[in-house]
């Protein structure tokens, strides 16, 4: 079982589409995240969090076999395999996270987004491009998945 979480950094401000926050993906072998580290790997979360979503649809398709999703503006790295039988393995550096199937995957990611936007995306300004761009690929995503 994956369990991935998506946090915005308090303190910044009025929300902005390039709030800093943090991704944390949990699986059997263990738990990474961006927060903590040095030098500092947050990342502009909300358009790494549509990034994620984009990157991982063509796992779903069948495109790709794996996918590495490298947060925007930071180093913070995860990557993902799927193999023949549609087991995903989620790796840091190669270091085993966990595994799952497709279908586990998608509700790993797709549950914490939509609750992202609902209590953080919610607040960023209408217009605000981040927000679209979050929205089409969250529609895009579930479009893919089922």
């Amino acid at each position: 079982m994956l369990k991935t979480t998506f946090t915005v950094r308090p303190g910044q401000g009025e929300p902005s589409g390039f709030d800093l926050g943090d991704i944390t993906c949990e699986g059997e072998s263990g738990a990474v995240g961006s927060a903590g580290h040095v030098p500092d790997q947050g990342m502009m979360i909300h358009l790494s969090v549509s990034l994620l979503l984009d990157s991982l649809r063509s796992l779903f398709t069948g495109e790709r076999k794996t996918v590495s999703f490298v947060g925007t503006g930071t180093s913070f790295r995860l990557d993902f395999r799927r193999d023949r039988k549609g087991t995903v393995s989620v790796s840091v550096q190669g270091a085993a996270v966990g595994t799952c199937s497709l279908e586990e995957l998608a509700d790993a990611v797709l549950r914490p987004a939509q609750e992202f936007a609902a209590t953080v995306l919610s607040v960023l300004p209408e217009g605000d491009g981040a927000r679209r761009d979050f929205v089409a690929s969250m529609e895009r995503f579930r479009a893919s998945t089922t």
